[in-house]
């Protein structure tokens, strides 16, 4: 045990010790206070003084300059900003004007998707209490929760708030909600005098109590631990504040991408000027040469498509029932390999429910419906069966001994006005209040055939309640005018205050035969995750003087018992069928019970042969690298705390997974925020847990997250598409500059050309692009390797083909114009039309990197075919339209242009589609080549 040593003079209000080591005595003498008198006012300032104030400390939040400046720190982005300032020194006003625009406008999108810079914090400042009732100078007075100090004596009833970590000095019954901290669904149990030796689990520490947690049910005091940062949500306020902001896959991707396209087009440019410098060419027009390659090599419109296509897939993903906070998470989502889901509320439906009824007579009885709504079956023997009268006595005892009712309220969800169930006190009561209301036996009705007349409230010594009722009605064998006594609590217990039982006719002896049969039926349905109570009740002559269990509970006789559960949202096991069958694994994260965990594990198929459940007191026990060794064999983490949370996601991060956090309580914030994406529960989730999440779940679906990892995969295949599609026009562009200066053709584009290109031509398809509906078969197969490249090999390939096909097509026509003896902008109006029109028919072609072109149906994307048709358009009107034609160096074309330009554009799609032909004939030669070897 801890030795006890004198209050230190910290000054985060952290004394560090393990207070639920301490006896009563020792945490007093540790704080130098006293249990009924309390601190003085003196004392108390002094501490306030030392200590600061009772709160959550803030971030700074980023300003929204600081936010729209970070938009701007893309390599790519970065090389466009120097082509602007070059074009605009250059005086080319026009093409840094659009180069600019399209980057401000990229900006201020991404700010929009971002801004929520310490959200969290602010979230977790808003469950201090503001009040708090205290004993100081001998007398309890009020006061604002930020004056409390180590060392006030807090006092505790039922709807209580706990207003900073406390140390319990005095349990009367009590109880306390501690689901948003721990994600246990059950009050837990407190009692003063524990004292623990060993390791113990933030969930188990019976003579502590927690900011922001709630007394349920009883009263207590306790006297003041830690306060503000140094509290447990303090330090999970710390650990959301250390998170580091790391970049998804595809930010990763597209940096790297950045960097070596902008590196290759720079050097590219550089070596064009150095051969033109060489050849003769004036340096003046050789550095203009070099600025429009360095325009055409750079896809000015690619990280504006990146960010609307992320874009549409936010609108695509509300649909879905998901909130995406920050944009990249969109796509982060297709690369999950790993989803750490806590189960309370996630996986379950955080409403205790009975399933399950043993009479005392041995009939096995099944209960249907979940949650608190009273509707659902008694089912026996697999036939719908009514409650006789041995099933109410039952749940007459369960309803009469029993301090919760249930609630019916008009709630608005996504599918309209609905009825929402609740209850008013302890989750188990409120769960047996519905059991008693699926037989017809309403609060009401208890109340007015069993009226209460005396009770003797649940405490954690005894494991039981008592209550005292006339009864209004004849109650086999008892008559109406008795007076009886219904009992409630651990079924081992019960049984041994039992001399008898209720076999369904008559009271009947209680053998140890029987009871040794429903001792292994609470085994039984424990080892399956149920939770066990049992019911007797008692005739007594008259109404005791003095209520004394000793003198009430004994010579009872036994009724029967229940086993309940916190049950699993029916959509939750499809769901996670249709993860694993993506390769993504599901894992659990509770603290909750260890058996209770494995239980709803294997319901839902998470748990398969092979696999682990550790507690967090194992965890505790490991070094890091022990986690490392053995996280991707671990399904259930069972007790686990926060930073046991955290640890998990490092581990599996440690193997290159991309971990997914789902969660809903206070204790899932740090885990949300240091996962690859953390989801929170929206209509259950603290705000604690939204501020730190990625994307937030409307209807708190399992089923959602599974239909959001579609959506990901869906949009980094069309992102990819629309990058394709853009930088093989860029190739072309590129080597037809490259080809045209070796072959000194002079500059077959104008800048202003190619930027129309880029950003009108090619920018409204590579849009269209990334709407393109699922292809067949996209869950069916493993998350994509992170650490495999936007191009694949073969497709670099393919676009240096595909790109060398735009170079003949878009030359032919200015070389055999200028051979002709047509004018330089008549040639250049034909490469630009050439170029403009090839592009669009190969957007036609680019929905498919497989199939080909005939396959697609165009229905599917009429996005697509109104973006050609439109871009179509916009390049006729650019060249035919004298306005227009002059702002773009273009001339108008005759009908012998317009033909050689028609032929010429459908070269690169040919081409394309030939080249998915050969692949495809190559991919089966080689999967033969395999098979036969």
């Amino acid at each position: 045990m801890e030795a006890v040593t004198p209050l230190d003079h910290g000054s985060d209000g952290n004394l560090g010790h393990e207070w639920h080591r301490l006896s009563i005595d020792e945490a007093l003498e540790l704080l130098e206070t006293d249990g009924k008198e309390g601190l003085t006012g003196t004392e108390a300032n002094a501490r306030l003084e030392r200590y600061g104030p009772n709160a959550l400390a803030e971030e700074e939040e980023k300003t929204l300059l600081q936010m729209f400046i970070d938009q701007f720190k893309d390599f790519l982005v970065l090389i466009l900003v120097a082509s602007t300032v070059i074009a605009a020194i250059m005086g080319e006003w026009v093409d840094a004007s659009v180069i600019m625009a399209i980057l401000i406008l990229n900006a201020i999108m991404g700010v929009v998707q971002e801004g929520r810079a310490g959200k969290a914090l602010a979230a977790l400042k808003k469950m201090a209490v503001p009040v708090a009732t205290v004993i100081r100078e001998r007398r309890v007075q009020k006061i604002s929760s930020e004056e409390l100090v180590p060392g006030d004596v807090v006092l505790l009833q039922a709807g209580d708030f706990i207003p900073a970590d406390v140390r319990l000095i005095e349990t009367v019954n009590t109880q306390i909600d501690e689901s948003a901290l721990t994600g246990e669904s059950v009050p837990v149990e407190k009692d003063a005098s524990c004292v623990f030796d060993g390791e113990t689990s933030l969930g188990d520490r019976a003579n502590l109590a927690y900011l922001g947690t709630v007394v349920t049910y009883g009263r207590g005091a306790g006297v003041v631990t830690s306060t503000g940062m140094a509290t447990e949500i303090g330090k999970i306020a710390k650990m959301v504040s250390a998170q580091i902001e790391e970049d998804t896959p595809l930010q990763r991707k597209l940096a790297e991408f950045g960097k070596l396209l902008g590196f290759g087009a720079l050097a590219i440019c550089g070596l064009v000027f150095v051969l033109g410098l060489i050849s003769g060419e004036p340096v003046f027009n050789m550095f203009m040469t070099a600025v429009s390659l360095a325009v055409a090599a750079i896809p000015e419109g690619l990280p504006a498509v990146v960010t609307i296509v992320l874009a549409l897939g936010v609108q695509r993903m509300i649909a879905c029932n998901a909130i995406v906070r920050r944009l990249p998470a969109v796509e982060t989502l297709g690369c999950v390999t790993y989803i750490c889901s806590d189960k309370t509320g996630t996986l379950t439906e955080n409403k205790m429910t009975v399933r399950e009824v043993f009479l005392a007579s041995g009939r096995h009885i099944q209960v249907t419906g979940t949650g608190y709504a009273p509707q659902g079956d008694f089912v026996e023997d697999e036939e719908q069966v009514e409650a006789d009268p041995e099933l109410l006595k039952l749940l007459d005892v369960a309803a009469g001994c029993n301090d919760a009712s249930i609630i019916e309220e008009e709630g608005i969800t996504a599918a309209g006005t609905t009825t929402i169930w609740s209850i008013v006190g302890d989750p188990t009561e409120g769960a047996l209040v519905t059991l008693a209301a699926k037989g017809n036996r309403d609060k009401a009705a208890i109340e007015s055939l069993f009226p209460r007349i005396g009770e003797l409230p649940f405490d954690s010594e005894r494991k039981r309640m008592s209550t005292l009722h006339c009864l209004n009605v004849d109650w086999d064998p008892w008559a109406k005018g008795d007076i009886a006594a219904f009992v409630k609590g651990a079924p081992d217990i019960l049984l041994s205050l039992s001399g008898s039982y209720f076999d369904g006719k008559e009271i009947c002896p209680l053998s140890d035969e029987k009871i040794e049969s429903m001792l292994a039926l609470v085994d039984e349905m424990g080892r399956r995750g149920l939770r066990t109570l049992g019911f007797a009740a008692r005739r007594l002559g008259s109404l005791p003087s003095k209520l004394h269990a000793e003198d009430i509970e004994n010579d009872l006789v036994f009724v029967g018992m229940v086993g309940m559960i916190d049950p699993v949202r029916p959509e939750v096991v499809d769901a996670i069928r249709i993860s694993k069958k993506a390769g993504v694994t599901p894992v659990m994260v509770t603290g909750d019970y260890p058996r209770t965990a494995r239980a709803i594990a294997e319901e839902l198929g998470m748990f398969e042969e092979g696999a682990r459940i550790v507690t967090g007191t194992e965890l505790d026990k490991m070094e890091q690298a022990e986690l490392e060794a053995i996280a991707k064999d671990i399904r259930v983490y069972a007790r686990v705390s926060p930073e046991h949370k955290l640890r998990l996601v490092h581990a599996l991060k440690k193997h290159d997974e991309i971990v997914a956090m789902l969660g809903d309580g206070v204790n899932d914030a740090p885990a949300l925020g240091a996962a690859d994406i953390g989801v929170a529960m929206g209509l259950s989730g603290t705000e604690v847990a939204k501020g730190a999440s990625d994307m937030v779940l409307t209807d708190d679906n399992f089923a959602s997250v599974v239909a959001a990892i579609e959506q990901g995969r869906i949009i980094f295949e069309n992102i990819r598409k629309s990058i394709i599609y853009l930088l093989s026009c860029n190739i072309g562009e590129l080597l037809i500059f490259l080809v045209a200066i070796l072959a000194k053709l002079g500059n077959p584009l104008a800048p202003v050309q190619i930027l129309m290109i880029n950003l009108v031509t090619d920018g409204l398809p590579a849009l269209a692009l990334g709407m393109d509906p699922s292809e067949e078969g996209i869950m069916d197969v493993p998350p994509r390797d992170t650490k495999e490249g936007i191009l694949s090999k073969p497709i670099v390939i393919r676009m240096m083909i595909v790109g060398m096909s735009i170079v003949v097509a878009t030359l032919w026509p200015y070389v055999t114009l200028l051979k002709a003896g047509a004018s330089l902008e008549m040639a250049r109006t034909s490469a630009f039309a050439v170029l403009g029109l090839s592009e669009l028919l190969r957007a036609l072609s680019s929905r498919s990197e497989r199939q080909p072109i005939w396959h697609a149906k165009p229905r599917d994307n009429p996005q697509l075919l109104a973006a050609v048709a439109v871009s179509a358009l916009l390049l006729i009107a650019s060249i035919e339209l004298p306005w227009l034609a002059q702002f773009l160096d273009t001339v108008s074309l005759g009908a012998a242009e317009w033909r050689m330009v028609i032929i010429a554009s459908f070269i690169p799609m040919v081409t394309a589609e030939v080249l998915k032909l050969v692949w495809k004939g190559l991919s089966v030669s080689r999967r033969e080549a395999l098979g036969a070897g």
